[in-house]
């Protein structure tokens, strides 16, 4: 099943200890970039959390948020002096160094990981709850991309039949465009015909209509067709392999539009590059 890389969900969940909001942002990205911002004191989630996201997904740049909120009341805050004293000492050597540098002010020290010592709350279960909201989260968000991946696969599937419609269009008009071709260069050599041998002039004509024989790009451009298709239909990312099917196709379009001498064939061309543009967009967002 296609997936998109572009979702967003929010997870919360309220306890006697406190509340926890859990926000998951996916959006298009060429590998797996992954982005966390967590409480200090929940930063040690951020390798499962992590590892989740390696496990169920691929491709997507991914931003995790989670908040959390005690209860009033809850906790109790002391300062460890230990740490704290640890700090000043670092600040004073600091100085003496760089005498321009600032002084942080209380509130950055305070901030500072390990200075601050929360009581009254049991972290562990704090933890444990996060796990599972972002468990809970997670799957929300891939049942999100799966949604939206199955929208854009019908989105390309309508593409794809157009670009089939070209090609039929093409193909059913091939007799008369190859005919058409030798009436326009009979009729631009009409003037010098007396001066060409026969031979020679009918070797020509018939060394024109092979370069601008179209079928082999037709067949390729049915093939592909064909293959992008499948590729809408598997399990797991295809994301890349669709982008690389479009850069086939736009191949394929380009030369039948180098070799049209016709209006027909020109038109068709430059349609079968618009819906390849089209479908290379939507493919960008494909995990």
């Amino acid at each position: 099943m296609v997936r998109s890389m572009t979702a967003f969900t929010r997870e919360t969940l309220e306890a006697d200890w406190g509340s926890l909001q859990l926000e998951l942002r996916s959006v298009n990205q060429r590998y797996l970039d992954l982005h966390f911002r967590l409480p200090d004191m929940l930063r040690d989630l951020e390798t499962p959390f992590r590892e989740q996201l390696r496990t169920r997904l691929s491709r997507g740049k991914v931003e995790c948020t989670l908040r959390f909120e005690p209860a009033e009341g809850g906790e109790t805050l002391s300062v460890n002096r230990e740490r704290l004293e640890a700090l000043a000492i670092a600040l004073g050597e600091v100085q003496l160094q760089i005498p321009e540098a600032g002084i942080p002010n209380t509130l950055t020290l305070l901030n500072y990981p390990g200075v601050l010592h929360r009581e009254g709350l049991d972290f562990e279960i704090i933890k444990a709850a996060s796990l599972e909201l972002f468990d809970t989260a997670l799957n929300d968000l891939n049942a999100g991309r799966e949604r939206e991946g199955a929208r854009l696969a019908e989105l390309i599937q309508e593409r794809l039949n157009g670009v089939s419609q070209q090609v039929n269009e093409v193909r059913a008009h091939l007799p008369g465009i190859l005919q058409r071709q030798r009436a326009q260069l009979l009729e631009r050599l009409e003037t010098v015909r007396t001066e060409l041998d026969p031979n020679r002039l009918e070797t020509e004509l018939a060394l024109l209509a092979q370069k601008s024989d179209v079928a082999e790009e037709l067949d390729r451009l049915e093939t592909h067709v064909v293959e992008v298709s499948r590729q809408l239909k598997q399990k797991g990312p295809v994301g890349r392999r669709l982008d690389f099917l479009m850069q086939e196709l736009n191949r394929e379009a380009n030369t039948l539009s180098s070799k049209a001498v016709v209006t027909d064939t020109t038109r068709c061309a430059v349609e079968l590059k618009v819906l390849i543009e089209q479908m290379r967009e939507q493919i960008q967002n494909i995990e």
